[in-house]
Order: structure tokens, then C-alpha cells, then sequence
């Protein structure tokens, strides 16, 4: 742990010595792009392409906004949006996109509340943007809005795997009862928990319906490279190489964390070249005058490279119980003590999906969900496999708004 403090400390000590070049960076290309942005000169446009990769290339660690001033339902009503906040904690805030209905709209609106947990994997809640915007075609959205535990002074307490679960119990709590639950990624797995133990306890709050999408529920099943890898080591050799302590500038000094820059650092080089030839065509675009394709590039990217540290705790307890281990697959992790049985869910509908060319999580590691919920009858179980998307294109970009929505929509619907 010594030797990635250290590493904490002087990528820290780095970021403060860049950060005032970036900012000079993309101030530059603003006032390159004001200034000289109608005169068709190519080495004006080259300065300003240049500019702009060198303000965005690095790590943010401030929440991005979610951007969503208005949505246009399915029926072409377009409304206006705030963001409410309906309960919080030091480590989450539940945000509402509350829809600011005329008069006359009001008694024709009957959307499902759909609560939507979105991962703590080294990305804000923002990373769902497009997930969430296209939610709001038809339904009352909540979502989970985790905060960087580097934020958080050590005296808010300890965020471990259960604290997670906990917090998805409490959102559904917040919202009252007809939820719709949608984990993506890594939360389909405190989901599924959540869901189990209401049911259990025959709780009127138990969800409607249950969305799992691209999470690891089975890991055993099509085993990805990240899987891989977290089978290769002990878990005392995460403990030792990938746990940092945040630096005395922050309100979280002294805590545990898997430092984010680690995680996403590993994350993008497993496709590095994809990477490389994405900041490649950003400039191209932008050089070409290609505005909308550049813009594209460059969203992705400034929200892809906004990152938060996780919970040493929570990140550990992770890998153990669910990569390692298997807990959930195999019928032993508990829940504050508390055996998790999806065998007790038989009122809540469950609907898996996964992508073709997933290489986080692969085919067939959401869709077991559906052999561990058996009490469900075949009717109340649905499964969507998206062909030619990978990770990502599950929760966002064209096929997501396309192809898988519709399907998300329609089982929503049909399980109201």
C-alpha cells in the first residue's frame, strides 16, 4: 500500500502542476476558434484541433452536469426538466429529473417511476446521461448519484458492500412503492439483492419489475479478460498493489481507496488503439470542419475521463465476494448477515440484457439471474441480446436508443 500511496500522492502532485496547462489549453482554443474560426486557413484549424486535445487529455475529478434541460416524449410533448434532490447521504444523493408539466398536461401523464443505480466503477452517475435522457421519454426517472469518497471526510463512516446494497434499499424506500429497478454493470448484482430481500420480507416496496443490464451475475460464465484478472491474484495482492491513500489536500484524507485514475487506466488500455484512433478522428473531424461527428468524440471523452475514486472497502469486498468468489452465483453471499435467496422473488418481473461483443461482462453472465430467480414463472422472465454492441453501447449510443430501449420500454410497460 506504501508504494501506490506514493504513486497517489505524485499523480496528484502532477494533475495540480497540469491542470493550470489544460485550462490555458482550452481557453486558447476558444479564443482560437472566436477569434479565427471563419477564416478557412488549415493552420488555424490545426491550432485549434491541437488546443482541444491537449485541454481534454487528463483526468477530471468533478461530477460532470447531466446537461437534460428538456425531454421530448414518445408522443412529440416536450417538457421542461429540473433535477430535485429526494434524500442524500455523505455518500449519495438520490436525484429526481422532475418534468414541469403546463396545466392541461398534467391528467393525460401516467409514467412508471423507474429507479436507476448506476455503477461506482471510477465514473460519476453522469456516464448514464444518454441512458437517463432516453428514459424520460416515458417514465419518472430517479437515479442514484454516487459521491467521490475522496470527498467524503473519514467521520461520514465506512462504505462497504453492504453500505451499497443499503443505499439501493434506500432509494426505493425514498420513492415509495411501484418502483421499476434498472441496474447497470456492476449494480445488477446489489439489485438483484435488493430485490431478493424484499421480497423476502414481502415488502410492498419490492419493485414492479427488475432491469439487469451487462452485469456480472455469473462470472464463471464466458469469463472476459477483467474477469481474468481478477482470479489471477489473491485477494491480499489487491489489498497490497491497488489500495491508496487519498492526500492530506481533500476532505477523505486518510481513506482507503482504489484511486480512479488506476481504474480507468486500466480500463482504456485494454483498448488502447481504439482510444489512440478515437482522439485521431477527433482531430481529423474537427480539422475537416466536421463539427457534429468532432462534438461526439469530444463528450464522450470529457465524460469518460471524469473520474472518482472507490471505497477500499467496497471495491475489495467486490472483487472477494462477487469475482472471486462467485457468492451470488452460488447460493452464499449474505447481506448484513442475512443469506441473499432469489429463490424468494415471485411477484417482481425480471428482464436481462447483454451485448454481442461485451467484453466486460460476458454472454450468458446477466442472463443467469433468471436460473437463480426459479421461482419466477417463465412468463414473468424476458431476455435481450443486442447484436454488434460491446459494453457500453448496452446503456448508450444508437442501438441502445434504437433497439434496446424499445424492448426495456415495453417490458416496463407490460409489467406495470
Amino acid at each position: 500500500m506504501q508504494g501506490l500511496q506514493m504513486m497517489y500522492q505524485s499523480y496528484q502532485t502532477y494533475e495540480n502542476l497540469i491542470d493550470p496547462v489544460r485550462f490555458l489549453a482550452g481557453s486558447a482554443e476558444k479564443v482560437t476558434k472566436r477569434w479565427l474560426g471563419n477564416l478557412n486557413v488549415n493552420p488555424v484549424q490545426r491550432l485549434a484541433a491541437y488546443y482541444e486535445q491537449l485541454a481534454l487529455l487528463g483526468f477530471t475529478h468533478v461530477r460532470p452536469d447531466f446537461g437534460i434541460e428538456t425531454v421530448t416524449d414518445s408522443f412529440g410533448l416536450t417538457t421542461r426538466m429540473t433535477e430535485e434532490v429526494v434524500f442524500s447521504t455523505p455518500f449519495c444523493q438520490l436525484l429526481h429529473f422532475k418534468k414541469e408539466y403546463d396545466a392541461d398536461q398534467k391528467n393525460v401523464i401516467d409514467h412508471p417511476k423507474v429507479l436507476l443505480v448506476a455503477p461506482m466503477s471510477g465514473h460519476f452517475a453522469t456516464l448514464l446521461s444518454g441512458t437517463v435522457k432516453t428514459l424520460l421519454r416515458d417514465h419518472d426517472v430517479y437515479i442514484t448519484d454516487w459521491q467521490n469518497i475522496r470527498d467524503i471526510s473519514p467521520e461520514s463512516g465506512v462504505f462497504d458492500f453492504d453500505a451499497y446494497v443499503e443505499h439501493v434499499l434506500l432509494s426505493i424506500e425514498a420513492i415509495g412503492e411501484g418502483v421499476h429497478l434498472i441496474g447497470v454493470c456492476q449494480p445488477t448484482v446489489a439489485c438483484l439483492i435488493a430485490t431478493a430481500v424484499l421480497s423476502e420480507d414481502k415488502s410492498p416496496l419490492a419493485p414492479r419489475s427488475l432491469t439487469l443490464m451487462a452485469g456480472p451475475i455469473d462470472v464463471r460464465i464466458n469469463p472476459t479478460k477483467v474477469n481474468e484478472l481478477a482470479n489471477q491474484k489473491p485477494i491480499e495482492w489487491f489489498k497490497e498493489k491497488l489500495i491508496g491513500i487519498v492526500p492530506a489536500q481533500f476532505p477523505g484524507a486518510g481513506r482507503s481507496v482504489y484511486p480512479g485514475f488506476i481504474q480507468l487506466t486500466a480500463f482504456m488500455s485494454m483498448n488502447a488503439e481504439r482510444h489512440m484512433e478515437s482522439f485521431q478522428k477527433l482531430y481529423e473531424y474537427r480539422v475537416a470542419g466536421e463539427e457534429e461527428k468532432a462534438d461526439a468524440i469530444h463528450n464522450f471523452y470529457a465524460e469518460y475521463f471524469a473520474i472518482m475514486d472507490l471505497s477500499a472497502p467496497f471495491y475489495l469486498e467486490t472483487v472477494e465476494k462477487i469475482f472471486q468468489n462467485c457468492e451470488l452465483a452460488t447460493g452464499v453471499l449474505t447481506y448484513k448477515g442475512r443469506l441473499v435467496n432469489p429463490r424468494a422473488i415471485r411477484k417482481t418481473f425480471l428482464l436481462t440484457v447483454e451485448g454481442e461483443r461485451d467484453d466486460i461482462c460476458g454472454l450468458g453472465q446477466t442472463l443467469a439471474a433468471q436460473d437463480l430467480c426459479s421461482a419466477l414463472p417463465g412468463y414473468m422472465k424476458s431476455h435481450h441480446m443486442q447484436a454488434g454492441v460491446g459494453h457500453y453501447g448496452v446503456f448508450n449510443g444508437s442501438r441502445w436508443d434504437g433497439q434496446i430501449y424499445p424492448a426495456v420500454r415495453h417490458f416496463i410497460q407490460s409489467s406495470r
